[in-house]
């Protein structure tokens, strides 16, 4: 029973997502010099990282948009929508170009991304002065809201939310005294510590920070600071791919202080670079839900459709890409009109329920924050970390 109610749920809520009025084929929609004429042959476009060394976000993300639209061109399947992936690979100097190539190309309505905090400071001034809409489902430094771009929006919580959550789960659930602090210098994990810290207070013994985008290999320095420390838990604030070799290298030197990091190490490839046993234990923050709990028949469709099971930010790129999709259907076939269309939405996807507010944050009563677990080898929910 409880299965049947959540599939109804999860139908009226991705039907919610897709009303938008008649069809955006209709030959009255108007002349439409930003898509070249009616909504059929519009392109909304992916902006994230698809290589490199943090691909596995951006992989799970592009999943949930394929599938967007995927489930849109079957329902209508005589007003295709393109889908365009621009592979970022995590890196914000390749930002501004693909940014360009997103604008030149006048039939894209609207961007899901940028995925990371570092590449979207980069692209979306651009972004804003071309009037191209963009909703991240995953970018949460606060200051992505504090800089006037009108374009931009956030279909998940910003740090403000996720760092006080990790901070009072150490203080709280560890009950940890002693904590040591990494990051890696981008703008989403220095951003990130830094909140975590003002929680924290006189907890922080002492930190430290490292290279990340696959910069660095060796950290026997902060491995030595860590176990000089004393520390019983550690923050990372980064992503996957050095927070896996970090953990490898304090396991190996027989440091067992208990690793916290955020969203951007909550993705089985932190296991794979830290290999299970070093990982068992680590405690993974996100302002998402697990992406297996997405309502309707949505973990069902994405593995149908990509082969795998949705992972970190799966389900909020799936509802970003919808908010879209449902703008084209509504005939908002330019992006001054998108971007209104955007700006008014309220609707229920199947990770939450949307409306933003003026600076494109999502309603903060939206707003959850989950640690997840590393268990047996893979990372399970945990608890939800209640508000302060």
């Amino acid at each position: 029973m409880r299965q049947k109610l959540a599939r109804l749920v999860g139908g009226v809520a991705i039907a919610a997502l897709a009303l938008g009025g008649t069809a955006a084929c209709k030959s009255d929609s108007g002349t439409d010099e930003a898509s070249g004429g009616d909504g059929c042959g519009s392109k909304i476009a992916f902006f994230g990282a698809l290589t490199g060394p943090n691909a596995a976000l951006g992989i799970n993300m592009n999943g949930g948009v394929k599938l967007a639209v995927d489930k849109y061109n079957k329902e209508n399947a005589d007003c295709q929508v393109t889908l365009v992936p621009l592979d970022s690979q995590g890196n914000p100097e390749q930002a501004p170009g693909l940014a360009q190539q997103a604008i030149d190309d006048t039939k894209i309505l609207g961007i899901v991304g940028p995925a990371f905090s570092g590449e979207s400071e980069a692209a979306n001034p651009l972004f804003s002065e071309a009037e191209l809409v963009h909703i991240t489902p995953s970018a949460t430094r606060p200051s992505l809201a504090d800089q006037g771009w009108k374009t931009f929006f956030r279909a998940v919580g910003s740090d403000f939310s996720q760092g006080p959550a990790a901070g009072r789960y150490i203080k709280d659930v560890l009950k940890a005294e002693k904590v040591f602090v990494i990051d890696d210098q981008s703008a989403y994990g220095a951003g990130l510590a830094d909140e975590v810290k003002k929680v924290l207070g006189a907890a922080v013994v002492d930190s430290d920070k490292v290279q990340g985008d696959g910069k660095q290999n060796d950290f026997s320095a902060t491995v030595t600071k860590v176990r000089s420390s004393g520390a019983t838990a550690i923050f990372y604030g980064g992503y996957y791919q050095e927070a896996g070799l970090i953990r490898k290298q304090l396991t190996a030197a027989g440091v067992t202080a208990t690793l916290v990091a955020g969203d951007g190490v909550n993705d089985a490839a932190y296991i794979e670079g830290a290999g299970a046993a070093a990982a068992e234990g680590t405690i993974l923050t996100c302002p998402c839900q697990p992406a297996t709990e997405a309502r309707g028949s949505f973990v069902e469709d994405f593995k149908a459709l990509n082969g795998s099971d949705p992972g970190t930010y799966s389900d909020t790129a799936f509802d970003a890409a919808n908010i879209l999709l449902a703008g084209i259907k509504a005939g908002n076939t330019t992006r001054t009109k998108m971007l209104e269309f955007v700006k008014g939405y309220t609707g229920e996807g199947v990770a939450a329920s949307y409306k933003f507010t003026e600076t494109g944050e999502l309603d903060p009563a939206q707003v959850k924050v989950w640690a997840y677990k590393v268990v047996g080898g893979k990372v399970v929910p945990d608890q939800e970390v209640p508000k302060a």
